[in-house]
Order: C-alpha cells, then structure tokens, then sequence
C-alpha cells in the first residue's frame, strides 16, 4: 500500500529583518507620491509642449487666441490654423475673422493684441547689436499695443502712410481701414512718435489723431467711448407673450460730448455679420427702441463721434436675456469630451438639444441642429462648469473635469 496517497507541503516562516520592512514601506510611499505627482502634472498639462518645434531665432509668439486665427508663412507661403501656442516669424502674416482675436508677445517685452477682422503683418523682429527690433504693418483692423519699461528696443507700428514708434510704458490703439487706406492712432497711456512724409511729431496720453491722403490730422484730446445706461448688463427680461420691445438708452463720458452714436445689437458676443441684428450709425439722440424681440440672448454695444469728426472706441458690450414666462423642464447633456491645446487651452465639445445656448468660461456657442456644440476655453484649473439654457428660462450646469470628460457633478 502506499503510504503517499496524500501528498504533504510543509512551509516555514520566513525570518524577516526590520530593514526589509522599512524598504517595503519607503517603496509603497514612493510610489504613491510618484503615482500622485504624476496625475497632477498630468492634469495641468506639465507633459504638453506649449510652443512649437522648429520656432526661427527671435521669433515672436502666439500665446493666446480665441475664435479663427489664420497665420500665412512667409517661407513657404502656407496659411495654417492656430490651434495651439506657437510662433510668428518675420515676414508672417496673422488674419483673425470675425469671431478671432489673439495675443502676441514680442521678443522686446511688448504685447500686440489683434482684434477681429484684423489683418497684421510681421515685418521685423530680431536682436542685434545687444538691441531689440520690432516692426508690424496693420493693414487693415485693430491692434492694440502695450509696451513695459523697454531698453535698446525699438517697436514700431505701420499705419497707412504712417511710422509710429512706441515709447516705453505706453498703450496705444490703431485702426487701418483698408478700403480708404486712412487710420487712426489713440494713445492713453505713454506716447508714440509718429512720422509721415518725413516730418515727425509725438502724440502722447489721451491723444488722438488720424490719417487721411497722406496727411496726419491735429492731435486731439482722446474722447471716451459712450457709456450704456440701460437695459442693465446680465439683466433678465420676462416675455410674457408676444415678443418684447426694449428701448436702448445711454450718455456721454463725463466731459465728451458727441454729435452722434453708432449702436449695434447681436445674438452674438463676437458681433459677426450673421448675427448682427441693428447696426445703426448716425444716430442723433440718445435712445433707441427695438421692438418685436424673442426669447434668446442679445448683446449691445456702441460708440460715438464727436464735434471734431473723432470716432471713440466700441465701449464694452453688455448683454441681456429674454425669457419666456413659464420655465420649461431641465436640459441634459452628454457625450462631454476635451481635447487639450497646450498652454491650458481646451476644446471642449459635448451633446444637448439643438439650439440651446452653451456657456463656459466666458465663451459662449449654440448646439447645432444635431445638438452638438463645441468651443475654445482657457482654465488654469482641471475642471470647468458648463451652464446650458433655452430661451424658456430652463438652465442646467455641469462641472466637468479638463483632463477626461468626466461629469463631477451637477447643478
């Protein structure tokens, strides 16, 4: 018979020292710290490249964009669309549309913000002799100009038949118009050194000036824009049935009397053309009503020309919102999904009902047809809330986390 018929293991207790289980318990810890430094560079986008690859030597930078922003190579005669951080070379050609806007910074410290419907060329930036040069033509649009405490910089901006040299700590605004190859130069803050047919003259803070066939008008007091009155910013307005009338009204900033206002009303925050609603220049008085208006969101903004012929900047647009008196049931959404850009610039697209009115950091988009929407947003942080409304008054909102999607929670 055999005497294995059942087969026995026998196991002895390891003999384990008090080294070996401090090792076991520095690895665990390590790693964890490992594990959770990791996530959080992850989430704040450490492992993604902000600029660019192959950027030429003094190369200026894109370092933030809203909307469409076009860049055209000067090298290769490419026109691409910016969708991260990267650089303008000279000899570029940035053209932002209706609904674009970006910000560049400049190899001397200096920052250029081109607004919608600009066209801006990058004629010069480079660093020479312990110097820094930067030269931009605005062919047509705006472009607004910050210069700091520069030193050996030189910073000039073309303007129709125009050099102007910014001086150090200045702000300065100016517009080209295409069409009538005629500009204007606003400055609130410095100077700029203005040259035209040889002569040169400076304009300094709160001054303007234009250009007209070659010539530069006398240097003026810079006049505010016109300030709204009402309807108030973000107020709610209830329609009870039948559509709403509202009646515009503003003032003059204190000491700028104006001859007329230019009042434009849109269904859109960047005021493209599709959306524009009123666009009425040459207004005399200080009202306008609009009637027959349906529930949606509408946004505002003027700008006035005064006694001289000067024409102030648009003031800051504010915004309103019909709804109908009987809010409707809650709106849900799926399907959120972020694709990162580089520099804390996010895509974020997502599924709701069609035509609903999409907000999230400031921006604002409708959902199409299909319910789909999507849109550029800036965040510092790893999650962002998403507000979701009709024009019924019903609103839902949700916070979202950056890095996956994921709804956190609702609200």
């Amino acid at each position: 018979m055999n005497d294995n018929k059942y087969k026995k293991f026998y196991v002895d207790w390891w003999k384990i020292r008090k080294s070996t289980i401090y090792l076991i318990i520095a690895i665990v810890v390590i790693g964890g710290g490992l594990s959770f430094g990791l996530n959080y560079a992850s989430k704040n986008n450490w492992f993604i490249q902000e600029e660019i690859g192959d950027a030429p030597k003094d190369a200026a930078r894109i370092i933030s964009f809203e909307g469409e922003v076009r860049i055209t190579r000067a090298a290769t005669r490419e026109t691409i669309l910016v969708t991260k951080e990267t650089y303008v070379a000279a000899g570029d050609t940035i053209q932002t549309q209706s609904d674009g806007r970006a910000i560049v910074l400049m190899i001397d410290g200096s920052t250029y913000y081109v607004k919608p419907n600009s066209t801006v060329v990058v004629k010069d930036t480079n660093s020479l002799f312990g110097g820094k040069s930067v030269r931009v033509s605005l062919d047509d649009g705006q472009l607004n100009v910050r210069t700091e405490e520069q030193q050996n910089a030189q910073n000039i901006v073309e303007v129709a038949d125009t050099e102007n040299r910014l001086l150090p700590n200045t702000d300065a605004s100016f517009n080209a118009d295409q069409t009538s190859d005629g500009g204007e130069i606003r400055i609130s803050r410095g100077g700029v050194e203005t040259t035209i047919g040889g002569a040169q003259t400076t304009i300094n803070a709160n001054e303007f000036a234009s250009v007209n066939d070659g010539k530069l008008s006398a240097r003026e007091k810079l006049l505010a824009p016109p300030q709204q009155v009402s309807p108030d910013n973000s107020t709610q307005i209830v329609d009870a049935g039948g559509g709403v009338s509202v009646t515009f009204t503003w003032r003059d900033s204190d000491g700028n009397p104006a001859a007329n206002y230019h009042l434009q009303v849109a269904r859109t925050p960047t005021f493209s053309s599709d959306g524009i609603l009123v666009d009425r220049g040459a207004l005399p008085s200080r009202d306008f009503r609009l009637n027959q208006l349906t529930p949606g969101t509408y946004y505002w903004r003027l700008k006035s020309t005064g006694r001289s012929g000067q024409t102030t900047d648009w003031n800051a647009q504010w915004k309103f919102t019909i709804v109908q008196a009987a809010a409707g049931s809650p709106i849900d959404a799926s399907d959120f999904k972020i694709e990162s850009m580089g520099g804390r610039i996010y895509l974020v697209s997502g599924k709701t009902r069609p035509g609903m009115v999409v907000r999230c950091q400031g921006r604002e988009v409708f959902s199409g047809p299909d319910g789909s929407f999507r849109m550029q947003i800036s965040s510092p942080s790893p999650s962002a809330a998403v507000e979701i409304s009709n024009d019924r008054g019903s609103r839902s909102g949700f916070v979202i986390s950056l890095r996956n999607g994921a709804v956190l929670r609702r609200y």
